[in-house]
């Protein structure tokens, strides 16, 4: 079976000796699920994360995707969010087993990325048809992560930068992490949100159009699963400061999200983004950082023509 060396050295650096002890198995726990299910393996996707995906064959003859993770919470909690989303707006889940850490997943034909299309205007319109589709109210009795949760990335940051000797600036952080509570309380709600909704996570059906893959289900405000969209896939573009604002300019109106609150949003999540990047030594960060200050940039310019 093809395991990349690029995917084992991510999962290990991710999980450490979990993640060690995961990959030694994960052949047999392929090939048992596999045998199980009734499936064929063919050969993985070519952008693998931090799961190992198949494309397989069952007994029909029919295409499926076959997503292998480290069982646990996260895991489980993706299967949820996929039950709730039933396929609307969304893969369909065909089958689990979430101590076996497996998914069988509806594969989507041709499945071609939105990162694909060139039409950015058309791009932003595909992704705020999928971003509607997906709306949820967060169940009564569910317990998923919250958004949050994910700020404690802030208050780690400044920990590990004490003395404000960090490539971002304390005060900064400070504020983004001010602006990711203003914006959960003026929301008053928490909606299930997908968490990770950005190009390569939205692929075209033949069948059924654009959809999205991949949901890590957090609850939060509904402002925040617009981000990693919008500051994705902008520095290998001739101007992308420009396009950023053509994305917020877009989906505020597309979406009918309040443009001040939007630009609140977008400076507080592409800074966890940042402060997440620095500390994985993802070289990254500093593009994210760059858009977290323009969404500033263009918050500051609001708020003076609001005076």
């Amino acid at each position: 079976m093809d395991i990349p060396i690029s995917f084992k050295e991510k999962i290990t650096n991710c999980f450490g000796t979990a993640g060690r002890d995961w990959l030694q198995t994960l052949e047999s726990r392929v090939t048992n699920i596999a045998s199980s299910w009734g499936l064929n393996l063919q050969e993985p996707v070519t952008n693998l994360s931090y799961n190992y995906v198949i494309h397989v064959i069952d007994q029909n003859n029919d295409q499926y995707i076959l997503k292998m993770g480290l069982a646990g919470f996260d895991f489980e909690n993706e299967i949820r969010t996929l039950q709730l989303y039933n396929g609307e707006g969304c893969a369909k889940l065909v089958k689990a087993d979430a101590e076996q850490g497996a998914m069988l997943l509806e594969k989507l034909q041709p499945g071609t990325m939105l990162c694909t299309e060139t039409d950015e205007e058309g791009v932003i319109q595909n992704f705020c048809h999928v971003w509607k589709q997906i709306r949820r109210p967060l169940p009564v009795e569910g317990d998923f992560p919250t958004v949050l949760s994910w700020a404690t990335a802030f208050a780690k940051y400044k920990s590990n930068y004490d003395a404000n000797d960090g490539p971002l600036p304390n005060e900064w952080v400070e504020m983004a992490a001010g602006y990711l509570h203003e914006i959960q309380q003026i929301s008053m709600k928490s909606e299930l949100l997908h968490g990770d909704l950005h190009h390569e996570n939205i692929l075209f059906s033949t069948d059924r159009g654009w959809l999205a893959i991949d949901p890590k289900g957090v609850a939060g405000s509904p402002y925040l699963d617009v981000v990693s969209f919008m500051i994705n896939h902008l520095f290998t573009k001739p101007d992308p400061e420009a396009l950023l604002k053509l994305r917020v300019d877009l989906i505020s109106e597309l979406l009918q999200l309040d443009r001040e609150k939007l630009l609140r949003a977008a400076v507080s999540m592409s800074t966890l983004y940042a402060c997440w990047g620095i500390e994985d030594k993802d070289p990254d960060w500093e593009n994210t950082y760059q858009c977290a200050k323009w969404f500033k940039e263009l918050l500051d310019k609001g708020e003076r023509h609001n005076e």
